[in-house]
C-alpha cells in the first residue's frame, strides 16, 4: 500500500486554487501511520546521520515526531504557536503569502552542540521549516536533517531549504497535481 495512495487531496482548501494534502486519512489508518513512522525510522535507526533530539512542528508535526521519539528512543520537543508554552520562549516571526505568523519554543528546550531532526507533516514554501531552523540555531543548537511525509516540489520549499544548506527527506511528493 502507497503511502501517497492514503493521503486525501480537497480541492480549493484554505482558498480557491489551492489542493490541500489532508494527511489525517493517512495517520488514521493503522497500516498507514505504521508505514509512515516505519519508513522514516529506518532513515535514522541506522545512525548514518547523528541525532540527539526530534523537533516537531506545531500540530501534525507532533503526531509524527513523538512516535519518532519512540521509536528511535530520542527526546522530543515542540516548536508552537505564539502564546502556547507556558515557559519562557524564544520566538522567531516569519512571512507569509499575505502576512506574518510566529513560532515559539522553550528556552531551554535545546543546548549548545544538540543534534536535532526537524519533522513536519508537509513541505509547501518551507517557511515554517526555516523558521523552526532559525529557533533552534539561536538556542545553539543545529539541523541534521528535517524530514517530512508530503513534498510540494512545485511549490519550492525543497529548493529553498536546500539553498540554505539543509538535509531534506520526505517520503512521497505531489508534483504538479
Amino acid at each position: 500500500m502507497p503511502i501517497k495512495s492514503k493521503i486525501r487531496t480537497i480541492p480549493d482548501h484554505p482558498k480557491k486554487g489551492i489542493m490541500f494534502r489532508d494527511i489525517t486519512t493517512l495517520i488514521k489508518d493503522p497500516v498507514g501511520f505504521r508505514l509512515v513512522i516505519d519508513n522514516i525510522t529506518q532513515r535514522y535507526v541506522k545512525g548514518d546521520i547523528d541525532l540527539d533530539l526530534i523537533v516537531g512542528i506545531e500540530a501534525r508535526g507532533f503526531i509524527i515526531g513523538g512516535a519518532l521519539s519512540y521509536t528511535l528512543g530520542k527526546g522530543f520537543v515542540p516548536i508552537r504557536k505564539v502564546g502556547k508554552l507556558p515557559a519562557e520562549v524564544v520566538r522567531h516571526e516569519y512571512h507569509l503569502e499575505y502576512g506574518t505568523d510566529t513560532v515559539e519554543i522553550h528556552k531551554d528546550a535545546i543546548s549548545k552542540g544538540t543534534k536535532v531532526l526537524l519533522v513536519d507533516d508537509l513541505l509547501a514554501t518551507g517557511g515554517t521549516a526555516l523558521a523552526a531552523a532559525a529557533l533552534i540555531e539561536k538556542l545553539g543548537g543545529s539541523v541534521a536533517e528535517m524530514a517530512f511525509i508530503v513534498n510540494l516540489p512545485d511549490v519550492g520549499g525543497e529548493k529553498k531549504l536546500k539553498e540554505k544548506g539543509y538535509k531534506v527527506y520526505y517520503l512521497t511528493e505531489f508534483e504538479g497535481d
